[in-house]
């Protein structure tokens, strides 16, 4: 898939993947999803969510390793920045012939890579952070993301 390709696809998740309320109570049970999901892969990933600058769920779990600590750093900062996820960053980079380093950010405090998708709330906006890393291909740690919002979201409609 090329550059704009990304860009669209991504545009569009981020624009259908929308909450209509969020509480902490919310923030523990994605969390917990994204954590249950994440034993789909071969590879452990650790998790964080932010509300308004506040880490409201993070988690670690065994197998992961203490970098994966700036990851979530740098996923959830370019997210924060760019109001996008952080895999659609990479394809709006890479569709403008763009990096990082030419945008004026530092590449040790941003991603351009999956695993950063923005909280939105209807009628609000971005109102924080959905990160995981730990994946070898960034496009998993995208793709965990978006299909645990998918299912969560899907589940607050039944209840």
């Amino acid at each position: 898939m090329g550059a704009k390709e990304l860009l669209a696809r991504c545009q569009k998740e981020c624009e259908t993947l929308v909450f209509d309320r969020f509480t902490r109570e919310d923030a523990f049970e994605l969390g917990c999803l994204i954590y249950q999901n994440s034993k789909k892969y071969p590879d452990p990933c650790c998790v964080e969510i932010t509300v308004n600058g506040l880490v409201v769920f993070r988690y670690f779990p065994e197998g992961t390793i203490p970098d994966g600590n700036k990851w979530l750093a740098r996923k959830r900062n370019t997210v924060d920045l760019m109001h996008m996820s952080s895999l659609q960053f990479l394809a709006w980079l890479e569709a403008a012939g763009e990096t990082v380093e030419g945008r004026k950010l530092d590449p040790n405090e941003y991603a351009a890579g999956g695993g950063g998708f923005p909280l939105t709330i209807r009628s609000v906006g971005v109102v924080g952070s959905i990160c995981v890393s730990g994946m070898p291909r960034h496009e998993d740690d995208h793709q965990l993301v978006v299909d645990s919002i998918t299912e969560f979201l899907a589940r607050q409609k039944q209840a």
